[in-house]
């Protein structure tokens, strides 16, 4: 009766009956696991045969076929190589590690380059510096070696000589500024005689007080301030102004009761308002000031008198200011008496000043 062929099943587990006899039979000697034949070199290994029977036990049809055993009872077959874990992590770790020390290996390789390359620099700077001494050296007068640039760093130059002092008196001030001392020639930039300077003014700009005329709420500045002998006039002394328009008079203004009036048509800084167009915003002013006489009694005494008087000033008006049909000059006082005659501008209003006579 033909032997029947085993299944694949079966074979392994009269395989591994075999084995744990420490028989092999001759169908599975140069076969592997699963049937096939196994190579030359894994059949020089023997890899299977861990106890090799001797040639007399061998049979070449000696394999017994038993019934499978349930899987209660069923041992493990042989498993195919593994690898253990711990060995892969072990070969991990080597190979980062060479990975690591090579990438050491070149870093160290660069660094050392560098260095070698900055030590050629130093060389070459040091070798230079030695040359330009020599040379300067040899000949002091000539120019100092040209610096070449260079783009990363730069060579230390040697740093120059000490400027030692002269022990001669230092020269004048102006000398020093302005050149060559030679009075000879005519003042300039560079030198010669010189320029008479300007000597320092310390006399009042006028700036603060014209700060201080500022009226408040307004951008107006005043143009005109009070002179340092500017006082009231005494009661004695009722200095008036009557205005006429023609025949008809048409106000009255009295001047004893201040010592500075403003006439012009910025109603917010004058003291008397003008209505006519043609004059100016601050047009003149009429101040009273304090003035002393010197006087000569017939006994041949000197004595000083003063006396308060009136005076008009034009303070540069578009139109002018006329005194008795005539033109006054801007900017000066002109002394005003009883029954003198003022017109402002174009205007047709003629103002005549008025001393009334004592009662």
């Amino acid at each position: 009766m033909p032997e029947r062929e085993l299944s694949p099943y079966s074979a392994r587990v009269a395989l591994t009956q075999q084995l744990q006899q420490g028989q092999v039979p001759a169908y599975h000697e140069n076969r592997g696991h699963s049937g096939r034949p196994k190579s030359p070199a894994a059949a020089r290994r023997g890899r299977w045969d861990t106890k090799k029977p001797s040639p007399d036990h061998v049979k070449p049809n000696d394999v017994s076929v038993q019934p499978a055993p349930s899987a209660r009872h069923r041992d493990a077959s042989p498993e195919p190589y593994r690898k253990p874990r711990e060995a892969s992590r072990e070969r991990k770790k080597d190979r980062s590690r060479d990975r690591h020390r090579e990438r050491h290996r070149e870093r160290s390789g660069e660094r050392s380059r560098r260095d070698a390359s900055r030590e050629r620099r130093r060389s070459r700077d040091r070798d230079r510096r030695r040359r330009d001494r020599s040379e300067h050296r040899r000949s002091p007068s000539a120019s100092p070696p040209s610096k070449r640039r260079r783009r990363h760093a730069a060579s230390p130059s040697p740093s120059p000589a000490p400027h030692r002092r002269s022990a001669k008196p230092l020269p004048e001030q102006e000398v020093s500024f302005r050149g060559a001392d030679n009075s000879a020639l005519p003042p300039t930039k560079y030198g010669g005689a010189p320029a008479n300077l300007e000597k320092p003014n310390f006399k009042p700009t006028g700036l603060l007080a014209k700060a201080a005329n500022k009226v408040e709420g307004t951008k107006i500045s005043l143009k005109y301030h009070e002179p340092a002998e500017a006082r009231k006039p005494p009661s004695s002394q009722p200095w008036r102004i009557t205005v006429f328009k023609g025949d008809d008079v048409v106000d009255t203004i009295e001047l004893a009761t201040k010592s500075c009036w403003l006439f012009g048509r910025s109603v917010e800084v004058v003291d008397y308002p003008l209505e006519h167009p043609s004059s100016s915003g601050q047009h003149a002013v009429i101040q009273f000031r304090y003035s002393q006489k010197t006087v000569e009694d017939e006994y041949g005494v000197k004595k000083v008198r003063g006396k308060v008087k009136p005076y008009i000033i034009d303070l540069e008006s578009s139109n002018g200011t006329e005194l008795n049909d005539e033109r006054i000059e801007t900017s000066r006082y002109f002394e005003l008496r009883d029954k003198d005659i003022l017109k402002f501008a174009g205007s047709e209003r003629e103002y005549i000043v008025q001393l009334p006579p004592k009662d």
